[in-house]
């Protein structure tokens, strides 16, 4: 989604370094492999082993490309051995679930087909949503679904649910799905009752928009002069995290406003780049599932001057 778009953010230079945080199922890594020189280089993050799995298959025999299986929370971790004394050329972020994720149902995180409740991106680590669902408050439930689905009606839902489950468990998408539609009241007509839920549940289980502010913080520490942050958000939520950590990093610190010297570290550390982009009709007939995504581009201030 949003394939040109991303790739005139990042401003590719043939041998510049760059690190694709969301590889998903590589598309974005693919092209910007095609448009590096044998001295540029990329490096891809996943937390999903089935992504990983796939970019070895398909990317691994190019000595320019590295993948790691790692959430873009562990970037500095990840990174900083690969880079070494260089900086970035660029960096992008695509978040949230790539479309294999949604298509297969044994990952639980759509309900167009039944399946287990699932919903982590690394099944490695941490409990399913089943699980989680299993134990968690009807608080806390109730303040995930406000939060994060902005869902209307997370009180009623979450009280429907540790109903439920104090009788049978709730372990599939069918299940969770029919009982959020039965209690989620009107909604609009184009999308199905439960998908605030589900999206909540989702975020929550994999702390998606705390990962997001730690990968956002790495990236600013890894950029090089005039690197590109690029970040591909489908969540209102995400975009805010986005958008607020862009702008006040454009902004500097704003104790220092108005002052005619203002040392190194209080000085704006990024440069904002064009306005929101969002998807184009074509894409949109293309792809209904982009409809939601919006872009935004950020350049990094001359690394000497933002220490």
């Amino acid at each position: 989604m949003l394939l040109q778009e991303a790739l005139e953010g990042l401003s590719l230079r043939d041998d510049g370094w760059y690190v694709d945080a969301t590889y998903g199922r590589g598309g974005h890594s693919a092209e910007i492999l095609a448009r590096l020189g044998s001295q540029g280089r990329l490096l891809a993050l996943d937390k999903d082993a089935d992504a990983v799995a796939h970019a070895r298959e398909q990317l691994g025999g190019d000595p320019r490309f590295t993948i790691e299986h790692a959430g873009f929370e562990r970037l500095a971790t990840v990174a900083a051995p690969w880079l070494g004394s260089r900086r970035l050329a660029g960096i992008l972020f695509d978040l949230g679930v790539s479309s294999p994720q949604l298509d297969v149902p044994e990952r639980g995180f759509s309900f167009a087909h039944d399946g287990p409740l699932d919903m982590r991106m690394n099944r490695a680590h941490g409990p399913t949503a089943a699980e989680w669902l299993a134990s968690v408050t009807q608080q806390e439930l109730t303040d995930v679904l406000f939060r994060y689905g902005e869902e209307p009606r997370a009180r009623q839902i979450a009280a429907a649910i540790v109903r439920t489950r104090a009788t049978e468990p709730l372990g599939t998408t069918r299940q969770l799905a029919s009982l959020v539609a039965a209690h989620a009241g009107r909604q609009e007509k184009r999308v199905h009752p439960a998908t605030r839920t589900f999206q909540a549940i989702r975020i929550a289980l994999n702390d998606e928009l705390g990962a997001l502010e730690r990968g956002l913080a790495h990236a600013l520490a890894l950029l090089g002069d005039r690197g590109r942050l690029v970040v591909i958000s489908f969540h209102s939520l995400e975009d805010r995290i986005v958008k607020r950590f862009m702008a006040r990093e454009a902004r500097g610190d704003e104790a220092y406003a108005g002052l005619p010297n203002i040392p190194p570290h209080a000085r704006p550390r990024l440069t904002l780049v064009g306005k929101l982009v969002r998807p184009g009709t074509a894409e949109l007939e293309r792809n209904p599932r982009a409809r939601s995504a919006r872009l935004r581009i950020a350049e990094r201030a001359p690394v000497e001057h933002a220490a």
